[in-house]
């Protein structure tokens, strides 16, 4: 069992930045990767970042790649996404969740095991 929190969520004008927060508790941490998604009304919730277990190996979706950076610090049991550049297209509901370190593809939501409740980030144009 895992426990997820994201915070850091909120309103910013177009340009700006935020760092998102998740912040695990329960089972260990430094075993398992650690993915952003978002959803954005009316639309599916879609893959935004991973980071691996060592904190090695990033993944980013096209839309964020050169803007959006994901790190992690197990000694705290936090995953960041530090967001730059933002767009009004970035809105949504930004969660964080885990996947197993082997087997299946980052970029599939359903290799994502547990889930935060989300926070939300505005960007106003």
């Amino acid at each position: 069992q895992v426990q997820l929190v994201e915070s850091g969520g909120g309103l910013v004008q177009a340009g700006g930045s935020l760092r998102l927060s998740c912040a695990a508790s329960g089972r260990t941490f430094n075993n398992l990767a650690i993915g952003w998604f978002r959803q954005a009304p009316g639309k599916e919730r879609e893959f935004v970042s991973t980071i691996d277990r060592s904190g090695v190996y990033t993944y980013y979706s096209d839309s964020v790649k050169g803007r959006f950076t994901i790190s992690r610090d197990n000694a705290k049991n936090t995953v960041y996404l530090q967001m730059s550049s933002l767009k009004p297209e970035d809105t949504a509901v930004y969660y964080c969740a885990t996947k197993e370190p082997y087997g299946g593809s980052v970029y599939s939501i359903d290799q994502y095991d547990y889930w935060g409740q989300g926070t939300q980030v505005t960007v106003s144009s």
